[in-house]
């Protein structure tokens, strides 16, 4: 007969946390007593310890080993180096293992010797892998399958991997036993996929707050990108002998070389990440974003699933994603320790037509299509929202913003810059009507289509040698909108863009044509309102928010405090270098700032501070003690 387990005793003894954040403790309850389960928690929520904890639990309880689908080696090395700390038995089964060191690790799994194995989707539905399985089901030795990033199993997610629709295989092959399917991102759409593809009908859905409170959301029109992104960085991360980490997302893998050697050029320690770049490089790339402190990664989408990285300070956007499930899962990699950190994106005109191109130009069905432009229309509206960012990025998810301190339903969060600057905004439905009039008059003059800097040289009366020879400069538009900016105008283009109430054609040179929705803009039904000011408070002039000669602890320390922390993080880094790991898997900035900040005396001391278990404390308790009492 099994032996009850207490989970809350399992996160005091093994992870050194006094209680549970959130839904945590219902997730752990419920999947301790055997239950399936679908949860949706934002990075940094604490998903790991919700499959973790009832790993250890039934494990000890007599049910054997849990099996972590997980689809990136990186993650599985650094995840399973983190349980060993803990002192966790763990391993993983992937590529990166000799076949020397997969047998041992395939006989410490028939043992019984594992509490947690992690493998990757396409490993877990071999023939050879479900033998073992067997074998572990017909000895009762089958205790959980926890599916890691399960938005991937779903079309409609922002990252499909066709090699998880297999994992249907797990209920059908071992019912009784428990499965929990875990992502950060999901919408309405992406979780009923998720439901019907991994077979969880009967499953318990769990659906945290989507918001990241300590994420500052900003988007500024794109001018000049390269020189926006470096403004902002030297201004919001970087002081006099510090540097944030960060990452840069691009498009291209073009964009991504040059961007990074442009951020080197000018001080800024970057590495470029992309799938052209051979593998051995881009792990090396990896390996030190996640173990050294102040580097810049500059990627392509190919990056960042997975990534446990807690210190990164900034997600900069130079190209504008796809969906609002990638935005938010992308700027999701910043602050997951629950620190202050930034999402930045310029977005210009080419990024809606590039995205429109895009899906129009995809093999794919007309109905996949048709939802892949509803998704982008939502994260065009966010682009170009006066309101609070935050409000319509948790509408996306169907979450209203409420207010943590009183539950009250607020319209404005104090930290994106529409709140913390709101813009000054503009009327453009005249702008709007007299484009549309001219992309009428120049098709019905000419019976050709044209880009939108032939539309905006028209009607602002620029009589270039292109207006002149098509006679365009005798259109009746032809500088009737000579007061608007060619800015003003690019902002009233992609308004348009984003309502459909005009089309761009990619086979013909993303030249423009009028649709259905045109006609109501014309007549004046539809008001096109936009912001006056397109800076932000990165490229205004002001005073550089960073400041200081050494990077501050996460929490307010006096001087000797923080000269304890310096020393604490000093002797991690040694620590984690010794142990092939990143610092944070050895102990938390936060961990290290509490140390700093109670400096104990012993080991009784120590022991209660949040994020030191019975292993840590046993392994590293008195070297900290030690680095503590060092004169400063």
């Amino acid at each position: 007969m099994s032996t009850p387990v207490n989970p809350q005793d399992i996160l005091r003894e093994v992870f050194g946390y006094g209680a549970f954040r959130g839904p945590q403790m219902a997730i752990v309850n419920h999947v301790c007593s055997g239950g399936d389960a679908l949860v949706l928690m934002p990075t940094g929520g604490g998903k790991s310890l919700c499959y973790q904890i009832p790993a250890i639990a039934r494990q000890r309880a007599g049910h054997g080993i849990t099996i972590v689908v997980s689809p990136l080696i990186a993650l599985m090395h650094d995840q399973v180096g983190a349980l060993h700390e803990a002192g966790v038995e763990a391993a993983f089964l992937n590529s990166s293992l000799s076949g020397e060191e997969a047998n041992a690790v395939e006989q410490r799994l028939r043992r019984g010797d594992i509490t947690l194995l992690y493998a990757a989707p396409e490993r877990i539905t071999t023939p050879r892998f479900l033998a073992q399985l067997d074998a572990l089901h017909e000895q009762g030795q089958l205790s959980l399958f926890a599916i890691d990033e399960a938005h991937c199993v779903s079309q409609w997610g922002h990252d499909f991997r066709p090699e998880y629709r297999a994992l249907t295989v797990l209920h059908e092959r071992y019912a009784g036993v428990p499965r929990m399917a875990l992502t950060a991102t999901a919408d309405a759409l992406t979780r009923a996929d998720i439901v019907e593809r991994l077979q969880l009908e009967d499953a318990q859905q769990f659906v945290s707050s989507f918001d990241r409170p300590n994420i500052r959301y900003t988007i500024v029109e794109k001018k000049d990108a390269s020189q926006q992104l470096l403004r902002f960085i030297q201004r919001e991360h970087t002081g006099p002998d510090w540097q944030d980490s960060g990452i840069v997302y691009c498009q291209s893998r073009k964009r991504v070389e040059e961007v990074a050697k442009n951020l080197c050029d000018a001080g800024i320690a970057a590495l470029p990440y992309h799938a052209g770049l051979d593998s051995a490089i881009r792990q090396k790339h990896q390996n030190r974003f996640l173990r050294e402190e102040g580097l810049v990664m500059v990627a392509t989408i190919a990056f960042g699933m997975g990534i446990d990285k807690p210190d990164v300070r900034f997600v900069a956007h130079l190209d504008m994603p796809k969906n609002i499930e990638g935005y938010y899962q992308e700027t999701g990699r910043g602050g997951r320790d629950g620190q202050a950190a930034h999402a930045w994106m310029a977005y210009g005109l080419n990024d809606v037509v590039n995205q429109r191109r895009m899906i129009d130009e995809s093999p794919a069905a007309e109905d996949f299509k048709q939802a892949m432009r509803g998704k982008l229309d939502a994260l065009l509206a966010l682009a170009e929202a006066t309101d609070c960012r935050r409000v319509r990025l948790l509408r996306y998810f169907d979450e209203t913003y409420t207010s943590a301190e009183d539950g009250q339903v607020r319209l404005t969060c104090g930290n994106c810059d529409n709140c913390l600057q709101p813009p000054d905004i503009w009327d453009g439905t005249e702008a709007a009507r007299m484009l549309l009039s001219t992309i009428y008059r120049v098709k019905q003059q000419s019976g050709m289509s044209f880009g939108a800097g032939h539309m905006m040289d028209i009607l602002r009366g620029k009589a270039t040698e292109k207006v002149n020879q098509y006679g365009h400069e005798k259109l009746s538009t032809f500088g009737i909108g000579e007061h608007f900016s060619e800015l003003q105008l690019r902002g009233v283009l992609r308004q348009l863009i984003a309502l459909g109430a005009l089309g761009v054609d990619a086979q013909a040179f993303n030249t423009l044509y009028l649709t259905e929705a045109s006609r109501a803009v014309l007549k004046g039904d539809v008001t096109v309102r936009l912001r006056a000011s397109v800076s932000t408070p990165a490229d205004r002039k002001g005073k550089r928010t960073a400041s200081g000669t050494a990077k501050p602890a996460p929490i307010a320390l006096d001087d000797a405090g923080q000269q304890r922390y310096d020393a604490l993080k000093a002797w991690r880094a040694e620590v984690a270098r010794s142990h092939n790991l990143p610092a944070y898997v050895i102990f938390h900035d936060a961990t290290l700032a509490a140390i700093a900040q109670a400096e104990p005396q012993d080991l009784d001391a120590l022991q209660g501070i949040a994020g030191i278990g019975a292993k840590k404390l046993e392994a590293y308790g008195d070297e900290v003690l030690r680095v503590v009492a060092l004169p400063a």
